[in-house]
């Protein structure tokens, strides 16, 4: 019974909070986030993947920031609407996170003993552009999820975090749950 109850077990479920309260729009899925966020810093800086453990640092972060923007970043008075970007943001947001990752990967690479340098770093660097699309509640941000979990899942996987990847195996298909909640309920 022991063995259920790990560190990885506790984050997981954790984070698959945070992802069912943030699609219903729950601020409580800020709280989930941070206290998932702490618990994966530690374990992926064990694991080596130092990209994410810093990610984790980040999460921990814009937890904050997402309850501040959810309540009060509208002058709205029912809070923060969905919105919707056009296809030209989204090329200048994707080419802006492949040149970011591309020089850190290379920094990685070059200055450290991190281990699937490439893979960490693009889904580190897309993690943190996202995140912040949460935040701001661009619907879109659940198709970036889509593309950024399916890594995850190979990830994971190959660093034996297999909770873990069973978990962002969830998150694909609840990525795609969120977008179509989100974008029904966008203002454009």
């Amino acid at each position: 019974m022991q063995a259920l109850f790990t560190l990885e077990t506790v984050a997981v479920l954790l984070a698959l909070a945070y992802v069912v309260l943030a699609i219903r729009q729950n601020p409580w899925c800020w709280l989930a986030s941070a206290l998932a966020a702490g618990i994966y810093m530690v374990l992926f800086f064990e694991g080596r993947l130092f990209m994410e453990s810093l990610l984790q640092l980040f999460y921990m972060g814009m937890a904050g920031y997402g309850l501040w923007a959810w309540r009060y970043g509208s002058t709205a008075t029912s809070g923060l609407p969905v919105t919707q970007r056009r296809l030209a943001w989204h090329g200048l947001t994707i080419s802006f996170i492949l040149v970011v990752t591309v020089a850190i990967a290379f920094l990685l690479h070059r200055f450290t003993a991190a281990e699937a340098v490439f893979i960490d770093t693009l889904t580190t660097v897309a993690s943190l552009v996202t995140t912040w699309m949460v935040a701001r509640k661009i619907a879109e941000n659940w198709l970036y999820w889509v593309v950024i979990d399916a890594i995850y899942v190979y990830l994971f996987a190959t660093k034996g975090y297999f909770l873990t990847a069973i978990l962002y195996t969830l998150f694909l298909g609840m990525a795609a749950y969120g977008y179509f909640s989100w974008r029904k309920q966008s203002i454009n």
